[in-house]
């Protein structure tokens, strides 16, 4: 005879996380993990050609940078996959910084000018410029800013991130066609001041 398994509610796990039960941490975990991975992959594949953080990888620094936030009082699961896509990207973002600073002299290596043109034609989006045009927005208007990272990063609908900002389902909309508006003139700026 097959016993069905009661079903764990993350939205309670996540609560009783934030009230410091580190056993709710551990049945979260097999809950999230899939959904996380699956996060990880989708910033993973916005990344350039060659990239050397793998899924996984980012996956595991993402668990130990939110094991780190003490006492977060987490409202939802959709709060919570929210927090997960920024830490996420913030690794990303870093790593991208990283690669940046080496790029102009921190490994200095010589490459001849057509192998700079191959590369520069072919790295894809800049995140650093995404990150500082995020910044940028969230500075103007906090909430646009959360909806462009729920939608975007998150990968949450429109009625979840409605949920987990608490607002309507229509202010959520129009905040990401603003946003996206908005983050399309300045990048487009970014790429006609470079």
């Amino acid at each position: 005879m097959d016993v069905a398994r009661p079903r764990v509610n993350a939205t309670a796990l996540l609560q009783a996380w934030s009230q410091g039960d580190k056993a709710a941490f551990e049945l979260l975990v097999p809950l999230v993990h899939e959904e996380l991975r699956r996060l990880a992959r989708r910033h993973i594949r916005r990344e350039r050609p060659g990239h050397t953080l793998q899924a996984t990888a980012l996956v595991n620094e993402a668990y130990l940078r939110l094991i780190d936030l003490n006492r977060m009082e987490w409202q939802n699961r959709a709060h919570f996959f929210g927090m997960a896509a920024r830490i996420m990207r913030r690794i990303l973002v870093d790593s991208a910084r990283a690669r940046r600073n080496l790029k102009r002299g921190g490994g200095v290596l010589t490459v001849s000018l057509d192998q700079a043109i191959a590369v520069s034609a072919n790295s894809g989006h800049d995140l650093v410029a995404l990150d500082d045009a995020l910044q940028t927005l969230a500075a103007m208007d906090p909430r646009k800013a959360q909806v462009v990272e729920m939608r975007f990063f998150a990968g949450l609908t429109i009625e979840e991130t409605a949920t987990a900002l608490h607002v309507s389902v229509e202010t959520v909309m129009r905040d990401w066609r603003t946003a996206k508006t908005w983050l399309l003139a300045e990048l487009s700026g970014c790429a006609d001041d470079a």
